[in-house]
């Protein structure tokens, strides 16, 4: 457990930081002159190394967590870094989300934890999902919690924090059912189809989530790994984030590649390789 719980976090970490130079770079540009390594300044002019919002939000929760779940206290260190820029690098909060910054702002105006999240359309950027990962080892060392209904409550109540609309709710499901999968079984393929199956399962059975389901069809699909890169999206939609993610994971075969992959695929590059990052090092397949 405690060897997944580092991976996962250190996989997230440094992905992110591989994708912070080249945020919002296209595709194209990308592809003239691929990332390989680390680099230094580019888009945030930030050292090379330097992580982001999403392994900041990320350590928030990792510190919560090891003291047990409780909303408030999540959303307080959140603030800390929002507010102080305690889990950065150098003191200083940068690249925040839209629909991040709108929800801690009500929570410091005195709405209550789970209310604060965005709901509407508009309100489905990744900014759950990128720091998600740590509520699966969380869920994990509760026995065979996960296995539980109550345990997708609580990652979208975790998602709610700052995104409650269901389409964010059901993508961060997704996610933490694909990367406990990921823990358990040896082959990947595997395990992503069976992450996928349980949690889309879960969701088809649930009459409040009925009209979301459309927009995650093309994950059920078994042949989803073989689509083109064009038909891939990278921006911070959570949709795009969540599907380039799981591509990228069926499409390589070591964390190195699948994460420079990911970045390569431009636009939210630190975002996506984050996601994927943390996912493919909570097994040591990779």
């Amino acid at each position: 457990m405690v060897n997944n719980i580092v991976n996962g976090v250190m996989g997230l970490c440094v992905a992110d930081a591989l994708g912070v130079p080249v945020e919002f770079n296209r595709r194209e540009t990308l592809k003239e002159n691929p990332v390989v390594g680390m680099r230094a300044y580019g888009t945030h002019n930030q050292p090379a190394g330097t992580w982001s919002d999403d392994t900041s939000m990320s350590l928030c929760l990792v510190d919560c967590l090891s003291e047990g779940l409780n909303y408030e206290d999540i959303m307080n260190k959140f603030v800390k870094w929002f507010d102080e820029g305690a889990y950065t690098p150098y003191g200083d909060a940068f690249d925040i989300g839209i629909a991040t910054s709108k929800a801690l702002q009500r929570y410091m105006n005195g709405t209550k934890p789970l209310q604060c999240g965005g709901t509407t359309e508009y309100d489905n950027g990744n900014g759950s999902l990128m720091r998600i990962l740590p509520i699966l080892f969380y869920l994990q060392s509760r026995n065979d919690f996960f296995e539980q209904d109550e345990a997708f409550d609580i990652i979208h109540n975790v998602s709610a924090l700052t995104h409650a609309h269901k389409r964010s709710q059901m993508a961060c499901g997704i996610y933490v059912s694909i990367a406990a999968k990921i823990c358990e079984e040896s082959n990947l393929v595997l395990a992503v189809e069976q992450g996928i199956s349980y949690a889309m399962k879960y969701y088809k059975k649930r009459a409040e989530f009925e009209s979301e389901l459309h927009y995650f069809q093309r994950l059920d699909n078994k042949n989803f790994a073989s689509l083109p890169i064009d038909q891939i999206k990278s921006s911070g939609y959570v949709i795009d984030t969540l599907e380039a993610a799981i591509w990228c994971l069926l499409n390589t075969k070591s964390y190195k590649d699948c994460v420079l992959k990911a970045v390569n695929l431009g636009e939210d590059t630190d975002s996506l390789a984050a996601v994927v990052g943390g996912a493919s090092r909570t097994s040591l397949w990779l």
